[in-house]
């Protein structure tokens, strides 16, 4: 963080932009599947105890909480809803005994992101 205007400094924001990159990318990827539903996804849905029925409304849902996150005045709404969704990935997870430490570090990813490029959240949440 600058010393002089309290503004995250140059490296915070490239740094927040990567992470910002990295759960965009995943989350647009998953959302894609539910789109193309290859046979590799239909099995791990199984696996979970999903059908495949009502995946397209989930990847709409999905893709449209990336697209809240990346619009500049709506990315901390775009967070709180990623958040939400990734708490159901989680919950899902859990519920067949499995790792459910991807979602975990996206949710982390997300807010990480954004607080490190971001004034108004390194004022809500101060870890100096």
């Amino acid at each position: 963080m600058s010393e002089i205007s309290g503004m995250p400094g140059k490296g915070a924001k490239i740094v927040g932009w990567i992470l910002t990159g990295i759960v965009s990318f995943m989350l647009l990827m998953s959302a894609s599947m539910k789109f193309i539903k290859p046979p590799e996804f239909e099995d791990g849905l199984k696996h979970l105890g999903w059908e495949n029925v009502g995946m397209t409304g989930l990847g709409i849902i999905e893709f449209l909480c990336v697209v809240f996150y990346l619009i500049p005045k709506t990315r901390v709404l775009g967070a709180i809803l990623i958040t939400g969704y990734l708490g159901g990935a989680i919950a899902t997870h859990v519920r067949v005994s499995d790792l459910f430490v991807i979602p975990l570090l996206l949710g982390m990813a997300a807010w990480g992101g954004l607080y490190l490029r971001d004034m108004r959240i390194r004022k809500l949440i101060p870890l100096n």
